[in-house]
């Protein structure tokens, strides 16, 4: 009784102070329900782009595996002497514009920019996140902590890596098929947002036994970096390109943004992604980064919301063929 003493925030599922098990896992799973369809909103679309791409069918998830296919998009015209990009989305399921701008970006951009690039695009690498608004997966896992099962846990750090998942394992066994030495570039589409701190922080804290410690959701688009690769520039012109879309982030009366320095306007820095297991950690990508867009601001509609990571997107590409000098499209 003493452990839940001052325990602020209660999660209804689990006993404050003590970290789940199965039982507890399991109560939190059967709670959850089903708000959107992926088939409707996702599958639709990805069906859609057949005709223009390369569509292939990469896993499943063992819940349902004809419900949870897991789909990615390659650019037709793959050519070894072309550098490879990586662009993925939905490794949080209930961000949906990392969803839908990932989706946006097949339909409007990457086939132009594939004259330049061989494109791979994972939009929906968590669906049953998607569906149910979660940010975990089934089994009550981060997925975008799940890609480095053996990185280092610091104990209060707010990013720690977690156990594998379906939906890391078999992103990276699709990529490592493709024999790709060497990544010119990774962007991972996510979104920041009020259930982070209402819901998703005090599940966390619930699951793990550990107290919550509130903080402030930030207004507008930023980036997180690799204090170990920050590649200044390029975010900037990143920043620079969504600034067109929509606002970009502040930081907060400390100079935070999410409890992270703010390194330059609208990017904070964190130790290496691969370390923390993070998505964008995935490749050896020379640049790498995760978009982060505020749906609930009420200074931005859905559709801006979309546009700012397809925005994003196209920024970072221009920047690269202006520096690396690649040919034009």
């Amino acid at each position: 009784v003493s452990m839940s003493v001052g325990f602020k925030n209660k999660f209804p599922i689990g006993t404050p102070g003590q970290p789940w098990g199965e039982a507890e896992k399991a109560e939190w799973f059967n709670t959850r329900t089903i708000q959107r369809s992926y088939k409707d909103e996702v599958l639709s679309k990805i069906e859609a782009l057949k005709d223009r791409f390369n569509v292939q069918q990469y896993g499943s998830l063992s819940l349902d595996r004809e419900r949870y296919p897991l789909y990615v998009a390659t650019t037709r015209n793959w050519e070894a002497s072309k550098p490879c990009v990586l662009v993925t989305g939905g490794v949080h399921g209930y961000e949906k514009s990392g969803v839908q701008g990932a989706l946006l970006f097949l339909k409007e951009k990457a086939e132009v920019y594939s004259k330049t690039f061989n494109i791979v695009v994972a939009p929906c690498v968590s669906p049953w996140g998607y569906e149910t608004v979660q940010r975990w997966n089934d089994k009550a896992v981060d997925p975008n902590r799940s890609f480095n099962p053996y990185g280092e846990v610091v104990p209060g750090r707010s990013f720690n890596p977690e156990p594998a998942t379906e939906q890391s394992k078999q992103l990276i066994m699709f990529l490592e098929s493709l024999k790709v030495d060497q990544w010119l570039m990774h962007v991972d589409c996510h979104e920041t947002t009020d259930t982070d701190e209402s819901e998703f922080g005090p599940a966390k804290a619930a699951r793990d036994g550990v107290e919550f410690t509130p903080d402030v959701i930030p207004d507008g688009f930023y980036l997180v970096s690799d204090s170990t690769n920050p590649q200044e520039a390029w975010q900037k012109a990143m920043i620079d390109a969504v600034r067109k879309v929509t606002h970009i982030a502040p930081a907060d009366a400390d100079g935070k943004i999410i409890g992270e320095n703010v390194v330059q306007e609208g990017v904070i820095a964190i130790p290496s992604p691969k370390s923390l297991g993070l998505c964008s950690g995935v490749t050896n990508a020379t640049f790498a980064s995760t978009t982060e867009v505020y749906p609930d601001s009420p200074k931005a509609t859905e559709e801006q919301c979309n546009e700012a990571q397809v925005a994003c997107l196209v920024g970072a590409l221009d920047y690269l063929i202006e520096v690396q000098s690649l040919p034009r499209l």
